[in-house]
């Protein structure tokens, strides 16, 4: 005897079932919800039955965030013109000609933006064929990552699917304490992924930098200032620099590559995570001036957070540790990130675990954590604004791209998430995701074999499958 399952409205916080199995509604779902077929229906297939290009879109009537730090706005508007946000708030006029969505009861938002992540170039992280993260190679600082990702990546359209649309690509060492050069790349559905290559130098110090330098930290702070001397050594005279003297640290290749490092025209993010690490990486400036730092990890930065504010340097950090995973995390607090907000330290959130490759989609968690933080006694959280910055413009801006993404302030990006709810609140999803002004298709691997295995019938199941 089947079972029919039970119908639930489409503008209900609670996910759909499907045969018992939680599902999210995708864009087309979306669409025909609509029982009137005008709004938000016809708006919605309209999109979806035209070719990938941007269009002129008004999304009203919705909850409204800009992504900026300002909290929700009530019955708010944005426009999307020729793939860029022209205008979002209230009481914002509509051009003339403009297909217009009805999203009363629905929330928007700007695309997401992971601070951390190794997405593109991880699929399955214990296969060596689909892991580019790090190489044992001559070549460490002059790696660069742009080329390996591939935007065809399970992870990539999955963490689409959950409202990201650009993300920070952290590459991995491999035979020294310098990673290579990271990207923020785009999560659309097209081959060209990359917003900005090169967009950083990605360093390992504290423990890991320990590690890849021989055993200890001052092996490690040694070994960075030495090669950053012969970067500046190159700089001066790139003719005369021998690479291949048992003496150098860097071939020419690294050393060039480190040379928009020392004079601050590329910036450098470090990976620490103790107070006294942190301490460490901040007096660099002594030596090096015109470093241009920008610290991931920081589980204990709450505790040096004056000094961090003091150096205006921003901070990705994981926003879900509260244990202390290694000796330089005893300090670990889930309110790392609040203590540090309040610190006046700009701060944004990434996933510095297991999860950087695939699991970019508990950005909500970790901010909707902070915001559920101000309800524990004796936690620091966020406000709801605060919160969704960490994970919108807060890392655009560490990467220099605030002007261009991050944000639903006009003249940045068309991204643009509509939500079926808060979307810090774990039982909301995206209902339509555009990038660049681009409407984006929400399945993926995972909603695929959903719908595949769902409501399976006696005899057509594959040979594997069978009992």
């Amino acid at each position: 005897m089947s079972k029919r399952t039970p119908k639930i409205p489409f503008g209900s916080s609670l996910s759909r079932t499907v045969s018992g199995r939680s599902s999210r509604p995708t864009l087309l779902d979306f669409a025909r919800s609509c029982s009137n077929r005008t709004a938000v229906g016809i708006a919605v297939l309209a999109l979806l039955s035209t070719p990938a290009f941007a269009q002129s879109l008004a999304i009203t009537g919705a909850t409204l965030a800009i992504g900026d730090g300002s909290e929700p706005i009530r019955n708010g508007t944005v426009v999307i013109t020729a793939g860029k946000v022209t205008a979002a708030g209230a009481g914002i006029a509509i051009p003339p000609g403009t297909k217009t969505i009805d999203a009363a009861g629905k929330w928007v938002t700007p695309g997401l933006v992971s601070g951390f992540s190794r997405v593109g170039l991880v699929e399955v992280p214990a296969v060596n064929e689909t892991n580019d993260a790090s190489a044992r190679s001559p070549f460490s600082a002059a790696i660069d990552v742009a080329p390996a990702i591939n935007p065809l990546a399970n992870p990539v359209a999955i963490s689409r699917t959950a409202g990201i649309t650009r993300a920070v690509v952290v590459p991995s060492t491999g035979t020294g304490i310098f990673a290579g050069q990271g990207a923020v790349v785009d999560l659309g559905a097209d081959m060209s992924p990359i917003t900005k290559p090169r967009a950083f130098q990605y360093v390992e110090m504290g423990e890991e930098g320990a590690k890849d330098a021989g055993g200890s930290r001052p092996a490690a702070i040694l070994t960075f200032k030495t090669m950053l001397r012969e970067a500046q050594e190159f700089a001066k005279a790139p003719a005369s620099y021998d690479g291949r003297s048992k003496d150098a640290l860097l071939n020419r290749i690294d050393a060039e590559a480190l040379v928009p490092v020392v004079t601050g025209a590329m910036p450098l993010m470090v990976h620490v995570e103790s107070g006294r690490d942190i301490l460490a990486v901040l007096a660099l400036r002594q030596d090096f001036p015109a470093l241009k730092l920008i610290l991931a990890g920081a589980a204990e930065g709450w505790i040096v957070a004056p000094q961090i504010a003091a150096a205006k340097v921003p901070v990705i950090a994981g926003g879900l540790d509260d244990l202390p995973s290694s000796f330089e995390k005893l300090a670990a607090t889930q309110s790392n990130v609040g203590r540090m907000v309040k610190a006046g330290v700009a701060v944004s959130m990434g996933l510095m675990d297991r999860d950087e490759g695939l699991q970019l989609r508990l950005a909500t968690q970790q901010a909707g954590n902070m915001v559920a933080l101000n309800k524990v006694p004796g936690a620091t959280g966020l406000s709801w604004g605060q919160a969704l910055r960490t994970i919108s413009s807060a890392p655009a801006e560490a990467m220099g791209l605030g002007d261009r993404i991050g944000s639903l302030k006009a003249g940045r990006s068309g991204d643009v998430v509509l939500w079926d709810g808060d979307p810090l609140e774990m039982t909301s999803a995206p209902l339509a995701v555009w990038i660049d002004g681009i409407a984006q298709p929400l399945d993926n691997r995972q909603t695929k074999l959903r719908d595949r295995y769902a409501t399976p019938e006696e005899g057509v199941l594959p040979k594997a499958y069978a009992w």
